[in-house]
């Protein structure tokens, strides 16, 4: 939470007034500014009931500012709640849940624009890439995900009243605002004494990079129907420390045509256990799953893949596929990530074992899982990629084959594609020479204190290896990663206040890299009486890869152990 440098009651006086200017002329800029863009109707009419009172329509049928922002479902429940609690909106849950349902068919995003930013919407936590440059990461990303604003269309006068309620309610953002844009170039003409300001270039960026009209959604506006997704799915599924999984997703139709019941049954391939699921889910503008689903989970077992569990998924427009993550825990910590393909009477790969294989291996084994493989078959009828030669065919069936291979001294290192017959999957598993170093992810990592009065916050972490690629040198884009190594782990003191302990109080690392904090409050035990949050190191050694001194390889996460998130955001709208 960010603090507030007015009183309640002036904070909400000035946003009522900024609320009170943007729908008279447009906001403080009115004057200067009118909207140029053509909005998109509100037809629906309960949105028009609901909205209507404040959002004034016009002529064409639009409604004030929500006829010129596009978003996704989260962004819509986000929209109606801030309604509910700074404006007084009355609305029940169902006709919220209407309302998302709706915005997010005729307000909503393109499959193609909402695909970069599901990660927001998947509860992930990682390192954001799509950042351009230093002057957005303080405009926008210095306070919430850069996925944040991405998940929006706006018109430009738009972006312009976004901007002018930050500055009304967060006086960070007003501060980093005015602080000049460090890495862009300044317009032609202008004063160079006149620099341009951080606010000024996001404006411009956000304008041109999110605007409200794009051809994604020019297209998918007459594309967009109801979904068809009923039947039978093949699931490929893996959750960090549990490996990976493969199954069926059985989709039936529920009470509307955008309502669906379901089943899953997943199988690991590490050890052949197997997880029931049931749930339902809806399916927004088309393509945007949001469900719930859950197994027979096991009491005191946080990581439990049978966990009531949140599905965000993105299904492709042929609506063939979909990828996306089912998640779980009080801090959405535990997940799989999964991708579904539409099973059909054709032959498909949806997975190799093991994982990875080292060069010059002779009469290694192979099990290629799939659907409806062929039951004769000869080992020429096998691709496995350049420099892998399958030998012999040790069992057959339609879900699994066992195939003996030989893998050639001199095999470049890199993934390899597995082909059975015209069913192929691609980067099917990694052929290496050597493991050069290894990492564990996260490489950041968040947890929480809790079990009294809050939930825990957990962290799983993995040892993965990689061989150095082309170049020689380690961390570089041509690195091939390996899989997970098989380590010891163990954490370490950082060393960041003196005599603080922070790795004998924040909580315990198990065996298989599960950390689970220690509870929250003032601990008696501890120096000056402090609560159990620190900072420390996550450490993984590996058992049996060792460097070029002979010594075993290592690689560390930080880990921050936080205090409660004692304010918690959700969309029930979108959820229940």
């Amino acid at each position: 939470m960010k603090r507030v440098t007015v009183s309640k009651f002036g904070l909400l006086a000035l946003f009522s007034t900024s609320i009170l200017f943007a729908q008279a002329d447009g906001g403080p800029d009115g004057a200067l500014m009118k909207e140029s863009d053509p909005g998109i109707p509100v037809a629906d009419a309960l949105v028009k009931e609901k909205c209507g009172t404040c959002h004034a329509p016009d002529a064409k049928g639009n409604l004030s500012r929500i006829s010129w922002v596009r978003t996704t479902p989260e962004g819509w429940s986000q929209a109606i709640k801030r309604m509910v609690r700074l404006n007084g909106l009355a609305i029940t849950p169902e006709e919220s849940r209407a309302i998302v349902k709706s915005l997010s068919s005729s307000h909503g995003l393109a499959p193609q624009e909402a695909l970069p930013v599901m990660y927001l919407a998947e509860k992930r936590m990682i390192d954001e890439t799509n950042i351009p440059n230093e002057t957005m990461r303080g405009a926008c990303a210095a306070c919430h995900s850069f996925a944040q604003p991405l998940s929006w269309r706006r018109s430009k006068l738009e972006w312009k009243q976004l901007q002018d309620l930050h500055v009304a309610m967060y006086s960070q953002a007003d501060a980093q605002y005015r602080r000049p844009a460090e890495d862009s170039e300044q317009p032609a003409g202008r004063d160079p004494k006149d620099k341009m300001l951080r606010g000024e270039y996001a404006l411009g960026y956000l304008a041109k990079a999110a605007p409200l009209h794009t051809p994604e959604w020019a297209a998918w506006r007459s594309r967009q129907s109801v979904p068809r997704l009923a039947g039978e799915w093949l699931v490929v599924a893996s959750a960090p420390g549990q490996g990976r999984f493969v199954g069926s997703f059985s989709i039936k139709p529920g009470k509307a045509a955008d309502e669906f019941l379901t089943s899953s049954v997943l199988r690991s391939l590490n050890n052949g256990a197997s997880v029931n699921r049931s749930g339902a889910g809806i399916v927004y503008a088309g393509y945007s799953w949001r469900g719930s689903s859950k197994g027979a989970a096991v009491a005191g077992r946080p990581d439990d893949l049978g966990s009531a569990a949140r599905e965000t998924m993105w299904f492709a427009p042929d609506q063939q596929s979909a990828v996306g993550r089912w998640y779980w825990g009080d801090y959405q910590e535990f997940g799989l990530d999964v991708k579904l393909t539409r099973a059909t009477a054709a032959p498909a790969v949806l997975a190799v074992i093991p994982g990875s294989v080292k060069a010059g291996t002779r009469g290694a084994q192979f099990r290629i899982v799939g659907h409806n493989l062929p039951a004769s078959l000869t080992p020429a009828y096998i691709d496995l990629g350049m420099g892998v030669t399958a030998t012999r065919i040790l069992s057959a069936s339609p879900q699994e084959l066992v195939v003996m291979a030989d893998v050639a001294a001199g095999a470049a290192s890199g993934q390899r594609n597995v082909a059975v017959g015209g069913a192929v999957l691609e980067q099917a598993f990694p052929v290496y020479s050597k493991i050069d170093y290894i990492k564990v992810t996260p490489e950041t990592a968040l947890s929480r204190l809790g079990g009294i009065k809050f939930p825990k916050g957990y962290a799983q972490f993995e040892a993965i290896g990689f061989e150095n690629g082309i170049d020689g040198k380690q961390g570089t884009a041509d690195d091939i990663a390996v899989g997970p190594v098989d380590v010891t782990w163990s954490t370490q003191e950082y060393l960041a206040v003196y005599y603080d302990d922070d790795a004998k109080y924040v909580g315990t690392l198990s065996p298989a890299a599960l950390f689970t904090p220690n509870s929250e409050g003032p601990n008696p035990a501890r120096r000056f009486g402090r609560n159990n949050y620190g900072d420390i190191w996550v450490v993984a050694t590996a058992k049996a890869e060792k460097d070029k001194f002979g010594k075993p390889l290592t690689a560390r996460s930080y880990m921050v152990v936080a205090v409660p998130a004692y304010q918690k955001w959700d969309q029930p709208e979108v959820s229940q």
